[in-house]
């Protein structure tokens, strides 16, 4: 018995991110909040033959409380869209997802949550300063969603192997952050070896990992931003958390965006040490358990090459991060 929650479901992203999760057959009820649609939205799920249960809210009536109510795991892609040459949408999308925490704090303070709604560097921490200011928060509970970088790797990796249909079997670990350069795509660990690449095709495969969001907002000419993968790859992720959480399936390992305090085993410890940096978040291959984060595993053993983009994308992270957390420490939670 599963209720997953959709903030922002009636978006280019949370209408199909419902989709998935209502073909979920683990989800037993599916709640949807946004501020138009939702309703219509719930509706036509709803006529889908799965066992979930929809309801759609909007913001009257306490809309916002009775979608969250019970909720077990709540999914945040609300906030605007990517527009062409612009990277982030702070102020905008930090204020909605702060309001959107503050019903969680308030009404399902130990659910499961997945913040999709970008920058994720950012908002993350808002969620967690949030939640702190509350007295809510729980580290192993708060994942932000980076498995589309994980995604997009995957499948660039096998096109340059000449066979795309070995993408849902590549598997390249994608570490640091979710934009720009703090992506980080482990090249060297991938499940399938890559043939040598000249210095100019290693960096062209590097580039378009961290940017592949830009090739997907130039391709839609400005009218929207990757929404359809994005959607996969945030329901593939909430999968994992439902089959770790509430299946008891355990060696699940995915990478996410996380508070380094939710790993208590030593592998936050170590992976501060190749670091040598004390972020406080950071997405790495992260071990799921019945609590949430499990364990948060170091980098291990990486080229020189990939050393040096994690040196680049230290400095940018911890900026993103500050961001967020001054963005909360200026615009305090409202109950």
């Amino acid at each position: 018995m599963v209720k997953a929650v959709v903030l922002g479901a009636a978006g280019g992203i949370g209408q199909p991110l419902s989709l998935l999760l209502k073909s979920n057959p683990a989800v037993t009820e599916l709640g949807l909040f946004d501020i138009v649609n939702t309703p219509g939205v719930a509706a036509d799920l709803s006529h889908i033959n799965t066992p979930a249960k929809v309801h759609g809210y909007l913001p009257p009536n306490d809309g916002l409380k009775k979608a969250l109510t019970d909720a077990d795991i709540v999914v945040i892609p609300a906030g605007v869209p990517r527009k062409p040459g612009v990277t982030e949408c702070v102020q905008i999308n930090a204020g909605i997802v702060k309001d959107l925490a503050t019903g969680i704090a308030t009404t399902c303070p130990k659910a499961f949550v997945l913040v999709i709604s970008n920058p994720v560097n950012s908002t993350v921490p808002v969620v967690a300063e949030v939640f702190k200011k509350l007295g809510v928060y729980n580290p192993k509970r708060l994942f932000g969603v980076t498995t589309l970088d994980v995604v997009r790797a995957s499948t660039f990796v096998a096109e340059i192997l000449g066979d795309i249909s070995l993408a849902p079997s590549v598997t390249v670990p994608v570490v640091g952050g979710h934009s720009g350069i703090t992506i980080v795509p482990l090249l060297s660990q991938s499940s399938h070896a890559l043939p040598s690449l000249k210095t100019t095709d290693y960096d062209a495969l590097v580039t378009r990992i961290q940017f592949g969001g830009d090739e997907v907002v130039k391709a839609k000419d400005g009218t929207g931003s990757a929404t359809l993968s994005m959607a996969h790859a945030g329901a593939a992720f909430a999968s994992f958390v439902i089959r770790a959480v509430f299946g008891g399936e355990s060696g699940i390992i995915a990478p996410s965006f996380v508070p380094l305090a939710a790993d208590t085993t030593g592998g936050a410890a170590a992976l501060r040490g190749e670091l040598d940096q004390d972020l406080e978040f950071f997405s790495a291959n992260v071990e799921l358990g019945p609590e949430g984060v499990k364990r948060i595993h170091p980098l291990g053993k990486i080229t020189v090459e990939e050393a040096d983009l994690v040196q680049k994308a230290v400095p940018e992270l911890a900026s993103n991060i500050q961001k967020g957390i001054t963005f909360v420490a200026e615009n305090a939670p409202k109950l």
